[in-house]
């Protein structure tokens, strides 16, 4: 295999709940034990990075390991997973398909096949390498966001339709797993919070945390991630804590917040404390983006509990975590990427280490506000 050469998953993975979920001391206790400790579910939607062998035949021949990882939100996974080894309070959930898959972090298509193609339509229109929007049919996009091939078009609607039931089979092996864990772990965690409001006759809080990461600079197709993107794309120098608000963490317009805004706030303080950052700009709320599928599913399901939350004491509440990828990976490997290349260098153990800290150290701060 050379270098540039996609890692693929060997066909016909099929992955457990057992398998994606992650928690402090986990060859010495149950799951039960650790959701009865846990206040905090963390979900990575993006994390996983190796394509299922099933779709390698789909894949652009210009699509190379590079482009592969870049597309992916990888940073995230090896951080999440050193967190949940140091933190007896958080319980992780872990994608472990890319989102080429399918992105659960966009509404699920009613009918692949139409949005695929209308995405392939889009594309072609576009040209070359142009700038696309895939807007409402981009759950499985055919070029990167930086508009670079990612998949082959099919030549007729059949050969669409045998993509678009391959990726649907592949995806019911991995992502699918992934979603109804995730959406299980919620669910058993609310009820336990809810217990355990009961019990104590304490407020309590139970809060689930999709976390990505996002680079401020987008690649060109000899490999480089050095395209800047435009200033209203562009992350702040930690993380974007997103609510579905507006700069504040309050309510644009009638759109509901997943999050109170003086909680996000409060989230946002701890961060900076937590990633021991001097500028409060480091640290934004909901800029660039305000929170995509999984706070808002998980908003609207917490929004149906309003009333015996309240009257229980239960604040239940969904952010985003947006980090900046050049914080996660550190100077010396955001400037090899910077570089043309077909290859993605390894995490550093320490500054997985370090950021793994961090984030504990900030969600400490929040509970102790």
């Amino acid at each position: 295999m050379a270098l540039s050469d996609p890692l693929l998953i060997p066909a016909g993975t099929e992955f457990t709940p057992d398998d994606l979920i992650f928690y402090a001391e986990r060859a010495d206790r149950s799951l039960d034990e650790a959701l009865a400790g846990a206040d905090l579910l963390v979900s990575c939607p993006h994390s996983g990075s190796m394509i299922p062998a099933e779709l390698a035949a789909f894949l652009a021949p210009e699509f190379t390991r590079r482009l592969q990882f870049d597309f992916t939100d990888c940073s995230t996974g090896p951080i999440v997973r050193r967190w949940a080894e140091i933190d007896p309070r958080i319980v992780y959930v872990e994608n472990p398909h890319p989102r080429m898959v399918r992105d659960p972090n966009r509404a699920r298509p009613d009918d692949l096949f139409a949005t695929l193609k209308e995405a392939f339509v889009r594309v072609r229109a576009a040209g070359p390498d142009r700038p696309v929007d895939l807007t409402g049919v981009d759950a499985i996009r055919p070029v990167t966001f930086s508009s670079l091939p990612l998949l082959i078009e099919p030549d007729d609607d059949a050969g669409l339709r045998h993509l678009a039931a391959t990726f649907a089979e592949v995806a019911a092996h991995g992502l699918e797993v992934y979603e109804r864990t995730r959406d299980e772990l919620i669910g058993r965690m609310v009820d336990l919070a809810f217990a355990r409001a009961r019990d104590s006759r304490r407020p309590v809080e139970f809060t689930t945390l999709s976390v990505h990461d996002t680079m401020n600079h987008t690649s060109t197709r000899d490999g480089a991630v050095n395209v800047e993107r435009a200033p209203s794309d562009r992350l702040p120098d930690v993380v974007a804590l997103c609510n579905r608000g507006d700069h504040e963490g309050n309510p644009r317009g009638n759109d509901a917040v997943t999050m109170a805004p003086g909680a996000l706030r409060a989230l946002a303080a701890a961060h900076r404390t937590g990633f021991a950052v001097d500028d409060p700009t480091a640290v934004a709320l909901n800029q660039p983006y305000p929170g995509s599928r999984e706070i808002i599913s998980a908003g609207a399901r917490f929004a149906e509990l309003a009333a015996p939350a309240a009257e229980s004491g239960v604040t239940l509440s969904a952010v985003q975590a947006e980090f900046r990828r050049e914080h996660l990976i550190g100077p010396v490997l955001t400037s090899e990427l910077m570089e043309p290349g077909v290859g993605w260098p390894r995490a550093d153990p320490d500054r997985v280490d370090s950021i793994a800290h961090a984030c504990k150290a900030s969600w400490d701060a929040f509970r102790a506000r």
